[in-house]
């Protein structure tokens, strides 16, 4: 088995692609180990020293780690834990219903309607995009009121220099430009 590795603009972040499935649809972010109980592969990569976060994409892996840490030293080891875990055939999840995706939210009439659109902005335009950078984004709520669209970013993209940027002139201008309900988009810090 060959593991890609890909660096991210987030310099404490590593993209790691098995060359096969991960998720599949959906994804998942883990902060802690904690939550990442669920998973006996984000159990294990938690187990390393230095390492501070697990995120599952569609067919890739990112892994965050401590400023302290250096990736020379940390990246054999999460490389094993990789291929160890997909050589196995074991689950990735001990339930295997962990996916997770956009808020659905309640929305009814025209708001339903302009939800719809962001998602489907989300979808087919900036999550390709943002998952080539070892991230994600989600939709989290929209306020029709205000305009404002509120978005969870995960993985390399959480905590990322890089992110404000990429909200204020990637995505929140694509949004605005195709939603002219939109008025602003804003980052979810859960």
């Amino acid at each position: 088995m060959f593991i890609q590795t890909e660096a991210t603009p987030n310099p404490e972040v590593l993209k790691f692609l098995p060359g096969r499935e991960v998720m599949g649809d959906g994804s998942r972010d883990f902060r802690d180990p904690e939550a990442a109980a669920v998973s006996p592969l984000a159990t294990e990569l938690f187990a390393i020293e230095g390492v501070t976060r697990v995120f599952f994409g569609p067919d890739f892996l990112t892994v965050g780690k401590s400023e302290a840490r250096e990736w020379s030293h940390l990246k054999a080891p999460i490389l094993a834990a990789i291929m160890d875990h997909f050589t196995s055939s074991r689950p990735l999840f001990a339930d295997e219903s962990q996916s997770v995706g956009h808020d659905e939210g309640d929305y009814e009439g025209e708001t339903a309607q302009v939800v719809a659109e962001i998602k489907d902005l989300l979808d087919t335009r900036i999550r390709p995009a943002v998952a080539q950078d070892g991230g994600d984004i989600l939709f989290s709520r929209f306020d029709a009121d205000t305009g404002v669209v509120w978005l969870n970013m995960r993985g390399a993209c959480s905590g990322c220099p890089s992110s404000t940027a990429t909200l204020r002139a990637g995505v929140e201008n694509m949004l605005k430009h195709y939603v002219p309900e939109v008025t602003r988009v804003e980052q979810t810090l859960s």
